[in-house]
């Protein structure tokens, strides 16, 4: 069975998604799709690198 997040988490998780398509809403604006996407990208190892490392 599934544990139910409390409902500050759940704002919280929501307000990062905004955040993340306000973000990308943004890039496109200004015409800096490509850098975001590369940011996103070593971000995302950087994450994974450290997840393992601190396992």
């Amino acid at each position: 069975m599934a544990r139910k997040k409390d409902p500050i988490s759940q704002t919280r998780g929501v307000l990062y998604g905004l955040a993340k398509i306000l973000g990308d809403v943004s890039a496109v604006k200004k015409g800096t799709v490509g850098k975001r996407i590369a940011r996103r990208a070593a971000g995302k190892a950087t994450g994974r690198l450290l997840g393992k490392l601190f396992k």
